[in-house]
């Protein structure tokens, strides 16, 4: 299969650039994957492929999965150490009505104006969901939290989540508080990676705290799936919903569903889809390390292309079905072109990305194979004009 993909490869000169190779048919013995959730998605961890989306980017209400964003900019301060673990925080009368007992929502019941570490509200975050805990994390750590899901959204941004927009810390309903599935599978990517300490807690199964013993809502965790996080989540608007990681076979994978209707929808449709990828999908090595992947248009450089190769000039993998049926794969080098001269070795420049008709997508970075310098005031004219000459004719 690697050699059919290398032989078809398709080059083209100039703009918007897409080396693509050929579709190579494989054989398949399973069919294209369908699940009851409204939203979903599941990823490969270290990749970041996606094996299968439905409906990934629309903006849904997240519930309490967007407590992952809360906890995201609390492991931020934790290792900045702009706060501690043994820090107290005060429940204040506001955060104990809005999220605690009198809410009658998920809530941590730390009674008002008492204190509890962070270490502590980390805990009844991430085992219990506790409302009452988030708000009073928010009002520590930002005075409001109004400022605080202000925080949420600027962490988010500086994480590549575009789209999603926070009003409260607790994920509790409100129409401008949206998160699509692929933001959240991301965040929950990005918190496995940079914050392996704290990721622990996500697999806590219990959490004793004065005369209550909570007990984590994820219903996978620890069984024969290898689940180790993350967070689960239901409003009435939002339905039911779950964010979950696993490994197996030494292979992380990642997945998200929303908008089910009831907690044994969310069990049934979060295991099946983990079973799926598990059994469907694989690593495979298209290319041997220091082989050359393909070029990209360079202007104004010492030369027209600049050669491609994985990062630090290792072997590339993807992700790719074990058994596609009846389907075809192609591959395509993707970036916005020419890419302006000097160009440094091991610059990232374009993206792999190999689809299969499952709607498997998998993208890999790929990186300039050698330095690319400037031309002269010349040669910049001369590949203006051809670059201008090219375009012209492709459109």
């Amino acid at each position: 299969m690697r050699i059919a993909l290398r032989l078809c490869f398709l080059y083209f000169m100039f703009g918007l650039t897409s080396h693509a190779f050929c579709g190579a048919a494989i054989a398949q013995q399973t069919g294209e994957y369908v699940t009851k959730a409204r939203n979903a998605i599941l990823m490969d961890y270290e990749t970041g492929s996606v094996l299968f989306q439905k409906s990934a980017d629309d903006l849904v209400p997240p519930a309490s999965m967007s407590k992952l964003m809360t906890m995201a900019v609390l492991f931020k301060a934790l290792k900045d150490g702009r706060v501690k673990a043994t820090d107290e925080i005060t429940m204040s009368e506001n955060a104990w009505r809005k999220g605690g007992a009198p809410s009658g929502t998920s809530a941590m019941f730390v009674p008002v104006n008492a204190k509890a570490k962070i270490s502590e509200i980390l805990q009844g975050i991430a085992v219990q969901s506790g409302n009452d805990a988030c708000i009073a994390l928010a009002e520590s750590m930002a005075g409001s939290e109004v400022t605080f899901a202000k925080q949420m959204e600027d962490e988010a941004r500086r994480l590549g989540l575009k789209k999603s927009s926070f009003r409260n810390s607790t994920g509790l309903d409100d129409p401008e508080h949206l998160m699509s599935a692929r933001e959240l599978a991301i965040l929950a990517q990005h918190l496995i990676r940079d914050y392996p300490y704290q990721y622990q807690v996500f697999s806590q199964k219990e959490f004793p705290y004065l005369k209550h013993k909570f007990y984590n809502r994820n219903p996978l965790l620890g069984g024969d799936l290898n689940v180790d996080g993350l967070k689960t989540g239901h409003t009435q608007v939002a339905g039911y919903g779950m964010v979950f990681s696993a490994i197996n076979d030494g292979r992380r994978l990642i997945g998200v569903v929303m908008g089910l209707p009831d907690e044994k929808a969310r069990r049934e449709e979060s295991r099946r889809l983990l079973e799926w990828g598990i059994r469907s999908f694989a690593k495979m090595r298209l290319f041997e390390a220091n082989e050359e992947i393909g070029s990209a248009r360079v202007y104004g450089g010492s030369r027209w292309y600049v050669p491609l190769a994985g990062k630090n000039g290792g072997g590339l993998d993807v992700i790719l079905p074990r058994f596609p049926a009846n389907q075809k794969i192609k591959g395509e080098i993707v970036y916005n072109g020419p890419i302006r001269a000097p160009i440094k070795k091991g610059d990232q420049i374009a993206l792999l990305r190999v689809t299969s008709s499952t709607t498997a997508t998998s993208e890999v970075p790929l990186f300039a194979a050698e330095d690319i310098g400037q031309s002269s005031f010349v040669w910049k004219g001369v590949d203006s004009l051809i670059y201008l000459a090219t375009r012209a004719v492709t459109n």
